[in-house]
């Protein structure tokens, strides 16, 4: 049925193969081999895959590797439809997974904004900032759950609040493209970005 909605068993095959292995690269020759399909069919879909951006490529020892792009817009919905396990965040009893108020809730934060795959429409590569004093194991912990809960990689930078400060002063380009672009704010303690308006 899946063949049919999606055309073709291959593309299906494939989709099957990256969708549970995101982050992990493979060549033509391993993946026909994987998914039990001829090379040129695969080859075929794999170029269709590119065209429409779920399959990105890169050349490593004169060999073309092929992986899932985690920030294509649909990633989220395809791999809850072709991952093997089922993508879910578990809270432990009585508790409601919130990672959005899990940051909000982190000591020392100051500014939280999400962007890149977080807000329709962004083009930056940076998909949280956070700006403040915060203690780094918890963080880690919490960018765990977020990638997790998610079902793939993010990009996420941390800065002091006087580094942060300085770059937005002398309107670094790393900011400047954040702030241009569009963002969400989750955390503003002390109005930072009201005052750039």
């Amino acid at each position: 049925m899946i063949d049919a909605l999606f055309g073709s068993k291959t593309r299906v095959k494939l989709l099957h193969l990256f969708l549970n292995n995101p982050g992990k690269s493979f060549y033509v020759r391993e993946i026909t081999r994987l998914i039990d399909e001829q090379i040129n069919s695969v080859r075929r879909e794999l170029a269709n895959m590119m065209n429409v951006g779920i399959v990105s490529s890169e050349t490593t020892d004169n060999k073309l590797y092929y992986e899932v792009n985690q920030r294509y817009e649909h990633y989220v919905p395809l791999r809850a439809i072709f991952a093997d396990q089922h993508v879910e965040a578990v809270a432990p009893a009585g508790q409601v997974l919130n990672w959005q108020d899990a940051l909000k809730q982190l000591p020392g934060v100051r500014l939280v904004l999400t962007s890149g795959v977080f807000v329709k429409g962004s083009t930056t590569a940076v998909d949280i900032l956070i700006v403040g004093e915060t203690p780094a194991i918890k963080l880690k912990k919490i960018m765990k759950d977020i990638e997790k809960s998610e079902g793939r990689d993010l990009n996420y930078s941390v800065l002091s609040y006087d580094e942060f400060y300085y770059r937005l002063s002398v309107r670094d380009k790393f900011i400047t493209e954040i702030l241009n672009g569009k963002y969400s704010v989750l955390v503003d303690a002390d109005n930072m970005l009201r005052s750039q308006k």
